[in-house]
C-alpha cells in the first residue's frame, strides 16, 4: 500500500485514468532508494568527490548505486508495460515487453510514442550537504500521462518528494500530490517506530510580511555578490515598505532545489527563489542551474500544498522535461504572499539581472 496516500474516505483521490497503478509503484521504489542511499553512504562515508558525469550532474558513490537500483526497476516495469524514464545519469530511456517468447522479456523503444507513462527520477537531490551530514537529501519523482513526445512540466499530474535523512534519523517524511488531490505528507518509521496518521499538508501563507527565510539561491560563489545584491534591494523594500527588519529576513543556501520544493510546501519559506539561469556567472558563461527533472515532482507537491510557482520574469513556470535545459523559479507561498512579495521582487529584477 501507498504509505503517502489518502487512508479515508473523506481525503479526494487523485483522478488518474489509466496510469492509476502507478503513484504506488513510484512510492515503492522511492522507498527502495532511500534504503539504497542510507546503507551506501554508511558504507563509504568516505565518498565525498564526484566520480563520474551523468546526464545532468556529476555523481557521486549512492547516486551510482541508486541508478543501479533504477535500472533494475527500469526493465522491471518494462516486462510488464511500456514506459519512458528520465534519470540524470543516463537522460530519457524507452522500453516495452518484447513480443512472443516462452519469458517475459524486454526491447529498447525508439521514442516515446508507445502507450505508456513517461517517468522523471531524480534519486537523490540534495546529495553534497547529505553526504556531508548536514541536511537531508530527497528522490523526486514524477509522474506524467502517455503522450508521443517528450513531456513537459506542465504534462506532470502526480509527483513526490520522500526524505532520505541522515542515517541517524528516526523518521522520513514523504510528500505526495496529485494534480486537483492536495498535498499529503507521510512520516515514514525509520528505526521500528509505530506509524504516524498521514495527513495533508499546506504552505503558511498569511496576510503580512514577517520574519523568516527568503532564500535567493546562489550555488556557485562567484554568483554570490549579483544574487546577495539584489536580495539585499528585496530585504530593504520589505524593511520600508513592509515594516521587516533587515535582521529578521534569512538566508537558506540549502543544495537541493527539490528539498527546498519541500519545505516551501510544508510551510518553512514564505518564498524561495533560483534565478541562476537569468544571473550566470561574472565572465558571461552559464553556470551550474537546477534542471525540470529535478524539481517536477516537488513542484506538484508544492502547487498542491498551496504555493504559486512562476519563472523569473513571474509567468507561469514550464520547460522541458530534460536532463539539459536550465530552469530558475520565484515561488511563493500563496497568493497572499504572492501579493505582498512579488511587487518588491518585481522592482528588484534588475539588480540580479
Amino acid at each position: 500500500m501507498d504509505p503517502c496516500a489518502p487512508s479515508s474516505p473523506d481525503q479526494p483521490r487523485p483522478a488518474l485514468p489509466e496510469i492509476a497503478a502507478w503513484p504506488e509503484r513510484l512510492l515503492a521504489l522511492a522507498h527502495r532508494l532511500r534504503a539504497a542511499a542510507i546503507q551506501e553512504k554508511d558504507q563509504h562515508a568516505d565518498r565525498l568527490h564526484p566520480i563520474a558525469q551523468g546526464a545532468g550532474d556529476v555523481s557521486f558513490g549512492p547516486d551510482v548505486a541508486t541508478e543501479e537500483i533504477l535500472s533494475t526497476w527500469f526493465e522491471e516495469q518494462a516486462r510488464r508495460e511500456p514506459l519512458s524514464l528520465l534519470t540524470e545519469e543516463a537522460g530519457w530511456r524507452h522500453a516495452g515487453p518484447s513480443p512472443g517468447g516462452a519469458t517475459p522479456g524486454w526491447r529498447t523503444l525508439p521514442d516515446f510514442d508507445h502507450g505508456g507513462v513517461r517517468i522523471t527520477i531524480d534519486p537523490i537531490d540534495g546529495t553534497r550537504p547529505w553526504l556531508h551530514g548536514l541536511r537531508s537529501a530527497w528522490s523526486i519523482l514524477a509522474l506524467a500521462p502517455p503522450g508521443p513526445e517528450q513531456p513537459q512540466l506542465a504534462d506532470v499530474v502526480w509527483g513526490c518528494a520522500a526524505e532520505i535523512p541522515l542515517p541517524e534519523a528516526g523518521w522520513a517524511r514523504c510528500l505526495t500530490a496529485a494534480r486537483g488531490a492536495g498535498c499529503w505528507r507521510a512520516d515514514v518509521p525509520l528505526l521500528g517506530q509505530a506509524p504516524r496518521a498521514k495527513q495533508r499538508t499546506q504552505t503558511r501563507d498569511p496576510d503580512r510580511v514577517g520574519p523568516g527565510f527568503y532564500p535567493f539561491f546562489a550555488f556557485h560563489p562567484s554568483l554570490r555578490p549579483r544574487m546577495a545584491q539584489g536580495a539585499l534591494h528585496f530585504f530593504e523594500r520589505l524593511r520600508d515598505h513592509e515594516g521587516l527588519p533587515l535582521d529578521q529576513a534569512y538566508e537558506d543556501p540549502y543544495i537541493a532545489s527539490g528539498g527546498q520544493f519541500a519545505l516551501l510546501a510544508m510551510g518553512h519559506y514564505p518564498m524561495l527563489a533560483d534565478l541562476r539561469p537569468r544571473v550566470g556567472a561574472p565572465d558571461g558563461s552559464m553556470t551550474q542551474c537546477a534542471k525540470a527533472y529535478d524539481v517536477a515532482g516537488a513542484i506538484v507537491c508544492a502547487i498542491e500544498a498551496g504555493a504559486v510557482v512562476l519563472d523569473p520574469d513571474g509567468q507561469s513556470l514550464d520547460g522541458p522535461l530534460d536532463a539539459t535545459t536550465p530552469v530558475g523559479w520565484v515561488a511563493y507561498a500563496g497568493t497572499r504572499s504572492q501579493k505582498r512579495l512579488h511587487p518588491h521582487y518585481l522592482a528588484s529584477r534588475h539588480n540580479f539581472f
